[in-house]
């Protein structure tokens, strides 16, 4: 079968053995200090085991062993768990099972959205995994690629969940389950990823209690809080609602694939737990875009109650300044005719009339008066 996958790109050309290896000096005992071994590289494969009428009757660490294993048992079937493998095992993966070029293409890239793809007799699943981190109380997302075949299952994991381990220990451990051959493991798989649900509606709902508790007591950042949540709430809501198309796909072929009556009822149950996840999200997000029309609220009353309280002030300080103003207003005409007859001049206006000492005062003291009483009608003072 030809390769549908990009080529390799050229190495390059090796140096000269000459150039690697320094010259030795004639009579000096060659190097015998043992050279570090090369790393050996990474293998992707986490689990690979045979079944044979739901009981394992052998485990591989490679795929080529378990290829071989498989073509030997006809009547077995073969469940892979890789996580983040290279470019050459899902080709190797490819070749032996004749997987879609397309459905390999998503594999090797991941970020893809939810959805099933049928090409000929193998299923493509794609499905969203979450959990919630107590930690840093944020939800962290994984992907899951599966290939369901007539005799084959391989699931290829981009991230920490879901636990297939678990699921895989859960089966074996119901042989009946098993026997129903690779969609059984397929509805397992989806059962898994629609539990893993369940911890993150409970702490998106802890962290919603939370924010609502912040509003109510003015913290600072309870906005930014809140656009964060939406966000994950949001990622949550692109994860789940496209695996209710899934199910619905699922369900709808069941009867034309003749499942088995069992794992209908099965996907049933997955299916109903995924609209209950689905409504809460809904609630989330309209609890949600209510905490924030009511911080945004309170914020507003408490500028508007700050611009009144400065107005306050302002008003304040301008009654102050009027009576200030005022005084210094009456006490400036005495001060100015003192200033004014307190010069040192032989010649001035009525120096020589006997009144002018008490005429000045009297005048000093009526502009004052007048003055006052101007402002205390003005209310000034």
């Amino acid at each position: 079968m030809a390769t549908f996958l990009p080529a390799r790109p050229a190495r390059p050309a090796r140096p000269l053995l000459g150039a690697l290896r320094p010259r030795r000096t004639p009579g000096t005992p060659p190097d015998t200090a043992p050279r570090p071994a090369a790393p050996e590289p990474r293998s992707a494969v986490v689990a690979a085991a045979i079944y044979d009428d739901g009981v394992r009757t052998a485990r591989y660490d490679n795929l080529a062993e378990t290829f071989s294993a498989l073509r030997s048992r006809p009547g077995g079937m073969a469940w892979i768990g890789l996580e983040r493998p290279e470019e050459a095992e899902l080709t190797s993966l490819a070749r032996e099972f004749d997987l879609h070029p397309l459905a390999i293409e998503d594999a090797i890239q991941a970020h893809q959205r939810p959805k099933i793809e049928r090409y000929g007799d193998t299923l493509f699943v794609v499905l969203r995994a979450a959990r919630y981190l107590d930690a840093t109380e944020e939800v962290e997302f994984g992907e899951l690629h599966v290939f369901v075949g007539p005799d084959f299952v391989v699931t290829v994991r981009h991230g920490a969940s879901p636990d297939l381990a678990a699921v895989r220990a859960r089966l074996e451990a119901d042989r009946a389950m098993l026997a129903r051959g690779p969609e059984a493991v397929l509805y397992a798989i989806l059962d898994s990823v629609v539990d893993g649900y369940a911890p993150v509606v409970a702490g998106l709902d802890h962290d919603i209690d939370e924010i609502e508790s912040d509003v109510w007591g003015g913290a600072p950042d309870v906005s930014r809080r809140i656009y964060e949540l939406s966000r994950e709430v949001i990622d949550f809501q692109r994860a789940v609602r496209p695996e209710q198309k899934v199910c619905a796909s699922l369900a709808k072929g069941a009867d034309k694939y003749d499942v088995d009556p069992e794992l209908q009822a099965y996907l049933r149950d997955v299916a109903d737990h995924l609209t209950e996840v689905a409504d809460r999200i809904e609630v989330f997000r309209a609890a949600l875009r209510d905490i924030l029309t009511v911080a945004a609220t309170l914020v507003a009353q408490r500028q508007n109650e700050e611009m009144k309280h400065l107005s306050e002030v302002s008003i304040r300080q301008g009654e102050e300044v009027k009576k200030i103003s005022g005084w210094a207003a009456i006490l400036f005409a005495p001060t100015l005719v003192g200033t004014v007859y307190g010069m040192n001049f032989d010649v001035m206006p009525e120096l020589g009339w006997a009144y002018g000492y008490p005429a000045a005062l009297v005048g000093m003291l009526a502009v004052s008066v007048g003055l006052f009483g101007v402002f205390r009608w003005k209310r000034w003072i």
